[in-house]
């Protein structure tokens, strides 16, 4: 078996979540637009807000919809309690709703709109009531124009759904942002024709309900329905855990690169190996994973002490590693509720890294260096350097001052590099390839960067559990930086590329000896 075709079949699990996910958001795009489009047919007002705040949402990019439902939903708590999730399901189908409200709704109006008039008039002429003209008449010859909406918005919908792996809900998104992050193209091309053969099936089970609407065929309308319902609830079934083991199920995330991969996994093994059911949100972005971890919408991540220091706790002072870890500890403990279990043993800091032959070109040893020849460089980071403090403190500390700036993926960031589109890049000190790709990461003379040691947070669901907290016990302190770079360079390196499972289980093999 070829290795793409074993990963679209390997994708089940991913594929039912998504398939209902859709689902759900079409059919509330649907329970909110038709009304609104009645509505609109005898309110020009209506139809006019209605429409304009639809295209509005348009306006707005499925991504940052996405990610706007989790703030949203986390001030909501307020009012409607703690359990309500934050990341997830619930933030993906409302947002995704909203996404396909647009169609549904255009086409709704516009049918409702432009019926015949004469038809109308014989409708009222024979006196028929409201209700009865849009049951017998206006419904019936708008139904193929309301449909072509709908299938659009679901094309629409099944695309947009994999940005809600961002937000921590499973869906095809999964193996395309993973694969992204690894450069696993294998992965990424599963996920791009499962989800690109998901919206052609839709299309022409919708297409088949619009021509059966359109030619007047009750057959082909119930045909096309019956086999999208059908595959709704097979996807329904397969997501049903019928092991009724009792196991508590544990979620894990990770932010969106190669190392918090392969430490979900590791801890993953470790938590099953352990009798806990365990769940994975990957993908997802440093401020969304600590709020999660914080209101238990994840129950473990692994973080880094400088990037709560800046962005969580905004300090920006610097009073040293031993110093940080404990107030970050005693913080948690009184503000979030969040457990420090304890930190795995190796530091992640930023650093800014140049090729040697830059280093050499310029004479570069520390960040000082860069601020003469800083105005001829271009600098790349990840897509959340340029808005974090630490990038602030370090250009305002150096006088730093760069002839262009560029955001990457952290993968295709070292790429930048490499080939001169990047003179300088926010680099992560445990990553492998610095070593292997024979890059020099500058010296911080006036310590503006703080330090990341790796810690382990347990969200307040699952603090008080003392099996699971000795089951990780062995991870602290056991993970040194030479090691971690190691099984990062496994999953980042081109040829030979492991899967973040299988880093992940060597490094529990390099820890266990």
């Amino acid at each position: 078996m070829s290795p793409l075709l074993e990963a679209v079949l390997n994708l089940g699990p991913q594929l039912a979540e998504h398939v209902l996910l859709c689902a759900a958001a079409v059919a509330l795009g649907i329970a909110v637009a038709l009304p609104l489009a009645v509505w609109s047919s005898r309110s020009a007002t209506v139809a006019k807000v209605a429409l304009g705040f639809a295209s509005l949402v348009q306006t707005i990019p499925a991504l940052a919809l996405l990610a706007l439902f989790f703030p949203i939903l986390l001030a909501a708590r307020s009012i409607f309690g703690p359990d309500l999730p934050t990341l997830g399901f619930l933030p993906a189908w409302l947002a995704l709703a909203l996404y396909a409200l647009l169609p549904i709704l255009r086409n709704a109006v516009t049918a409702l709109a432009n019926l015949d008039d004469e038809l109308i008039e014989a409708a009222d002429g024979l006196g028929m009531t409201a209700w009865q003209k849009l049951r017998l008449v206006q419904a019936p010859l708008a139904a193929p124009f309301v449909m072509a909406g709908i299938r659009t918005a679901s094309v629409w919908t099944i695309g947009a759904a994999t940005l809600a792996t961002t937000i921590g809900q499973r869906s095809l998104g999964d193996p395309i942002f993973a694969g992204l992050q690894t450069q696993n193209w294998v992965l990424v091309l599963a996920g791009c024709i499962a989800s690109a053969g998901l919206a052609l099936v839709a299309d022409a089970l919708f297409g088949m309900v619009e021509r059966g609407f359109a030619t007047r065929r009750p057959g082909l309308v119930i045909a096309g329905a019956a086999l999208a319902l059908a595959g709704i609830a097979g996807a329904a079934a397969s997501t049903v855990d019928w092991r009724g083991d009792g196991r508590e199920n544990v979620v894990i995330g990770a932010k969106s690169f190669s190392e918090q991969y392969i430490l979900a996994r590791a801890i993953g093994s470790v938590l099953e190996d352990a009798g806990y059911g365990v769940e994975y949100r990957e993908g997802l972005g440093s401020a969304v994973v600590h709020n999660a971890v914080a209101s238990s919408a994840i129950d473990i991540s692994v973080d880094y002490t400088g990037t709560l220091w800046t962005n969580t706790l905004e300090r920006t002072d610097n009073p040293g590693r031993a110093a940080m870890y404990e107030k970050i500890v005693q913080w948690e403990d009184a503000n979030t509720g969040v457990r420090v279990l304890g930190r795995l043993g190796f530091e992640n800091a930023y650093g800014l890294a140049v090729t040697q032959e830059t280093a050499e070109r310029y004479g570069l040893s520390s960040i000082a260096d860069l601020a003469s020849v800083a105005p001829q460089l271009t600098i790349g980071g990840d897509p959340e350097w340029f808005e974090r403090p630490e990038w602030n403190a370090v250009r305002d500390a150096y006088g730093l001052s760069f002839g262009d700036q560029r955001t990457y993926s952290p993968t295709f960031m070292y790429n930048a590099l490499l080939s001169g589109e990047a003179d300088v890049i926010s680099a992560y000190t445990s990553d492998g390839r610095i070593a292997a790709r024979n890059l020099v990461v500058l010296s911080d003379p006036q310590e503006a960067l703080p330090s990341y040691d790796a810690i382990l947070l347990l969200s307040p669901r699952v603090a008080g559990d003392a099996a699971l907290a000795d089951a990780l016990q062995p991870l602290l302190g056991a993970v040194d930086v030479e090691t971690m770079r190691e099984a990062n360079y496994t999953v980042d390196r081109q040829d030979d590329k492991w899967s973040p499972a299988r880093a992940g289980q060597w490094l529990l093999d390099r820890i266990e000896r």
